[in-house]
């Protein structure tokens, strides 16, 4: 039996239609159906029940997925233990989607370089979603923005980069007073339901402040452009990051303490893939130190 049809097969049964789960793998959704076929010829029994253009597990299929998931991890630790020096198989990272941009684009070619054996297969998200699935054992390990809460001891994190919030207004906005922006002008919020938003909505508590909420997004590259174009101003990270071609906009500093958040690199204590994790976090300290990081940790 070849593996792959099995990572199909549960890569179906997670993302839920056939689909998406094609898209995440990187393959035609015909060749996927083929594979899903082809397992049923081989179990002798169905797999998933098709109506017309959906299709869901069977009971049988949800059973069948469950235990292939656990096999599929064991194989990918087994991949890790015959060269532990040397870094192999696979490796499934979670980025957080501003990462991908601020630092995964300079650090996996030089992994794709060093260690041709190593396989990364990045699954992006929100820092909460990332989280989610490193629970679940979906990922090895996250490039994420640390929750607002305690991390479980069954974790290990390495903070990478830290990024103060501020505010931005567009360039013809006269006032340079951060928090009295805050207090009279629109706000284009930063979206609530991420972490990174609710530190923003923290910060405003804590100084008492209630803006006059205008549109609330979570797309970082979005606001400014409604800010650039005098829709309000935002309370935002302040990213290593140019701005979108033809976007003007002042950024103002906070008074200190100014809330920030933290990127890092998050993995179980336990992994079987200790060592590519750490050969990930090196690469990506290495390419922080030469010009990616906002505020030194």
């Amino acid at each position: 039996m070849d593996t792959r049809f099995l990572e199909c097969f549960v890569a179906v049964v997670e993302h839920g239609s056939v689909a998406e789960a094609a898209r995440q793998l990187n393959l035609a959704p015909t060749t996927l159906a083929l594979r899903i076929r082809a397992l049923e010829e081989e179990f002798g029994f169905a797999l998933m029940a098709r109506s017309g253009r959906t299709a869901r597990p069977t009971l049988a299929g949800e059973a069948l997925a469950l235990r292939a998931a656990g096999i599929l991890r064991d194989l990918r630790d087994l991949r890790t233990v015959h060269d532990q020096d040397k870094p192999r198989g696979q490796l499934r990272l979670g980025v957080a989607q501003t990462a991908i941009t601020t630092i995964l684009c300079d650090v996996l070619p030089a992994l794709a370089q060093k260690y041709p054996d190593l396989e990364i297969i990045v699954q992006k998200g929100s820092s909460a979603h990332i989280f989610e699935k490193l629970n679940a054992g979906e990922v090895d390990a996250g490039f994420l923005f640390h929750p607002p809460f305690r991390l479980p001891k069954t974790l290990a994190w390495r903070a990478l980069r830290a990024e103060r919030f501020i505010v931005i207004t567009s360039s013809s906005e006269a006032c340079a007073d951060p928090l009295r922006l805050l207090k009279e002008r629109p706000l284009v919020r930063y979206d609530r339901s991420l972490w990174s938003g609710q530190i923003a909505e923290n910060y405003l508590r804590q100084q008492r402040i209630r803006p006059k909420d205008r549109i609330e997004l979570d797309a970082l590259d979005a606001i400014a452009v409604l800010v650039h174009r005098g829709l309000g101003v935002s309370l935002v990270p302040d990213r290593a990051l140019p701005l979108p071609e033809g976007l003007t906009i002042r950024k103002h500093a906070l008074p200190e303490p100014a809330p920030r958040r933290e990127l890092g690199l998050l993995w179980p204590v336990t992994s079987t893939h200790a060592r590519a994790i750490r050969v990930a976090e090196e690469e990506t300290a290495l390419a922080i130190g030469n010009g990616a990081s906002s505020i030194p940790l």
